[in-house]
This record gives C-alpha cells, sequence and structure tokens, in this order.
C-alpha cells in the first residue's frame, strides 16, 4: 500500500491534474482536500480533453473512486454542473464513484458578490487578483464560524434560517455599493434542490476513507494550485485562502499524517503564474513566445498567464515545506526552442545573497534573482517516451535540478497527453 500526495512547487498550473492521472493508474482513491472550483485541473487522454475543477481527476478512470473532503469549499450547483458535463463527455460520475463530504463548506452566491465586491474595491487600495469565485469570503466564514456547510442542506429550516441571515448581512454591504440585492428565497430554493440531486454523493468521508486504508487501498490526494498560494506559506496577501501544501492533505480529509507514505512534488520546467504579486523571474518576452505557441492560458478563467524562468529559490522552500521525495518536472518540451536556458539559484537583496524566499512582500517584491544559464537542445521532445530518448542537455538540466534541489526527478512530462509522460 502506498499513499501518496501530489503538491504544486509554484504558484499552481504546474500540471498536477496530468501526473494524478498519471499516478492513479496504481491508486484506488483519489482525494481533493482543499480549495474550490477557483482551480482546474487539464487532462488530456487519447486526444479529448477534460477540464475539472471541483472533482478529482481519478473521475476520468473507470475504476476508481474519487473523494472531495471536508476540507473544500463546494458550490452545489457548480459542481453539478460539472457532474453534467463529464456524463456528456461519456464519463460516469455517479454516487458509486463520487463521495462528498458532508462537513465541507458551502459556496453561496453572496460569497461571489462579497468576492467580486472586495476585488473591485480593493483592500485598503490593494487588489489580490482571485478569481471572484467566492473562495477567499467562504473560508472567511468558516473560520469565523459562521459558514454554512453540506450536512445543513439537509436540514431545510436550519439551511434557510442561516442563509437568510448571511443574505441579508451581505445585502447591507451591496447596497452601501450601489449594487443589486440578493433573494434568499431565491437562493434557497435553487440550492436545496440541487442538494436533492446530490444526496446519494453526500456522506462521512472521513470515515469512508479510514474504511479504505483497513482493507490497505491505495489513496491519493490531489493537490490544488500551489505551495506559494498557501495561505501561511505563500506570497502572502497574494494567496489563495486554503493550506495548498502537502499538510491540507490531512486536515482536508482526516487521514492522520503517520498514514501518509510518499510527496510527489510538481513543477513546471519553468515558472507561471496567474494573478498580481511578486514574480522575480518573469520574463514578459518569454511568456509571449509561450503565449504565441498557444501555451499558458488558465484552464478556469482563461487569463493568460504571466511567465518566467525556473526558480531554485522558490522549489527549494517548497520541497521544505512539503517534505517533497520525489519532483515531477512538466511542460519540459516548453523550453524545446530555446538556444539557451536562464535558471535562478538565488535572489539578492542589497547585494546580500538569499537563498531562501523571505516572508515580507515588500522585500519580496525587490529581490534581484541571479541566474546560472544552461543550454538548450532545440529539438522537439514530445516524441519522447522514455528518458533515455531525450537530448543530453535536455537530461542536464533535469540533472541540475535535481542535484540543486536534493530531490530525485521522477517523472517528466513532455507534452499534454498521459502518453507523454516519462518516468525514471
Amino acid at each position: 500500500m502506498a499513499n501518496i500526495v501530489v503538491s504544486g512547487a509554484q504558484w499552481g498550473d504546474e500540471g498536477k491534474g496530468k501526473i494524478v492521472d498519471f499516478l492513479t493508474q496504481a491508486s484506488d482513491v483519489v482525494i481533493r482536500a482543499q480549495g474550490g472550483n477557483n482551480a482546474g485541473h487539464t487532462v488530456i487522454n487519447d486526444g479529448e480533453k477534460y477540464i475539472l475543477h471541483l472533482i478529482p481527476s481519478g473521475i476520468l478512470w473507470a475504476d476508481k473512486s474519487c473523494v472531495i473532503g471536508n476540507g473544500v469549499v463546494m458550490d452545489p450547483v457548480a459542481l453539478l454542473k460539472e457532474i453534467d458535463g463529464l456524463i456528456e463527455q461519456g464519463i460516469s460520475a455517479g454516487p458509486e464513484k463520487l463521495k462528498i463530504s458532508d462537513r465541507a463548506h458551502l459556496v453561496l452566491p453572496y460569497h461571489r458578490e462579497l468576492d467580486a465586491q472586495r476585488e473591485s474595491a480593493g483592500s485598503n487600495g490593494q487588489k489580490i487578483g482571485t478569481t471572484k469565485r467566492g473562495i477567499g469570503p467562504t473560508y472567511g466564514d468558516k473560520i469565523d464560524r459562521t459558514g454554512l456547510r453540506v450536512c445543513d442542506l439537509y436540514l431545510p429550516d436550519v439551511f434557510a434560517e442561516k442563509l437568510a441571515a448571511k443574505v441579508e448581512d451581505c445585502n447591507v454591504i451591496l447596497e452601501a455599493a450601489g449594487l443589486e440585492l440578493l433573494n434568499a428565497e431565491a437562493i434557497g430554493k435553487e440550492y436545496l434542490a440541487a442538494a436533492e440531486r446530490l444526496e446519494p454523493y453526500v456522506g462521512d468521508t472521513v470515515a469512508y476513507l479510514h474504511q479504505q486504508i483497513r482493507a490497505e487501498r491505495n489513496l491519493l490526494f490531489e493537490g490544488a494550485q500551489g505551495t506559494y498560494l498557501d495561505v501561511d506559506f505563500g506570497t502572502y496577501p497574494y494567496v489563495t485562502s486554503s493550506n495548498t501544501t502537502s499538510g491540507g492533505a490531512c486536515t482536508g480529509s482526516g487521514v492522520p499524517p503517520q498514514k501518509i507514505d510518499k510527496v510527489v512534488g510538481v513543477a513546471k520546467a519553468y515558472t507561471t503564474r496567474v494573478g498580481l504579486g511578486p514574480f522575480p523571474t518573469e520574463d514578459d518576452g518569454f511568456g509571449d513566445k509561450l503565449h504565441g505557441m498557444n501555451r499558458e492560458f488558465g484552464a478556469t478563467t482563461g487569463r493568460a498567464r504571466r511567465c518566467g524562468w525556473l526558480d531554485l529559490v522558490l522549489l527549494r522552500y517548497a520541497s521544505m515545506v512539503n517534505g517533497m521525495d520525489e519532483l515531477a518536472i512538466t511542460n519540459l518540451d516548453g523550453l524545446d526552442t530555446l538556444e539557451s536556458i536562464p535558471v535562478c539559484t538565488h535572489y539578492e537583496v542589497d547585494g546580500v545573497r538569499m537563498d531562501l524566499p523571505p516572508a515580507a512582500i515588500s522585500q519580496f517584491e525587490n529581490v534581484k534573482p541571479v541566474y546560472e544559464t544552461l543550454p538548450g537542445w532545440q529539438t522537439d521532445i514530445s516524441g519522447a517516451r522514455d528518458f533515455k530518448d531525450l537530448p543530453p542537455a535536455a537530461q542536464a538540466y533535469l540533472d541540475f535540478l535535481s542535484d540543486s534541489l536534493g530531490v530525485p526527478v521522477t517523472m517528466v512530462g513532455v507534452g499534454p497527453d498521459r502518453l507523454q509522460t516519462l518516468v525514471k
């Protein structure tokens, strides 16, 4: 038995969905433990593209079970749209394959309205660059102990009372901003109808996962977003509202730490981020090149991602925080045309070397990246199916990363398809 956590090592969008999909073959249950439908995984299999937001990518496998854990914030209406979309693509997504925690918190329309209003107004004039999906306000309610959970949907009177109070509070803010007010009764009707459809999916997923552990089935935890969007360890305040690092897999699922056997970190062969915040190795010219190749557009928002060179300072700290045992490098083929490839080995601030990222955002915004330049391979590697098929310069690039971080690179993505994953 092997229970594995997959964690993003950058600002999300590292290709975790592809790696999770690849590892699912040897797993029995795939678990999502944090985040909401602000995250997106794109998986391509046999030329068919699947874009997932809340549902773990294990749903694409006929014989696997999937769990949306207690740490996820979930919009029931959005989830049903995702389920129906999968069914239209010929993917079974019934309650025999998908379990939903009755302790997960609900994303409701007033969360989205508050998210959009706050982002529009800015906090002290400072925008974060959120997806406006209501994720932050939902986690805020959770911590404030005023949130509504999935279990509340099945106590209609309790749900209606709590919902009315929250909508009333929200309408005070919306009215002051001159925005349209929400109708609690209409929201309640829509969400209770969704709850009726979802009822066969809902239960105590903690008990279910512990049953799977006792049965010695293999668990795979699918991380959403990445280390530098973690609310504790990321580039705060330009972060999401959950713990995206490996520890979040335990708190968001009810599986204890001693049951985790391995952590696999995932990083692109370069760096990207969506939204605002510091990005020391950002290079607009490199980004234009990738966008011109129709690469690096968000699966959830369609936004063009900011792009830059690989940053070993980020990966070094991400390895520590997540306890990475292995590293998967994706999008190596995105570097195919380059004659030389800069890699950031450390930062300098006022002439002082930094091998790890600073905590203060004001300092992070002013670091100077220091690069070592490696030779490119200028060869199309998308047809490679084994490590030995990679050009020597590509192998040397991977070896440099592994040696610099002290973490073995065990998987490499050379294209979007499931078959374009090399295992070392």
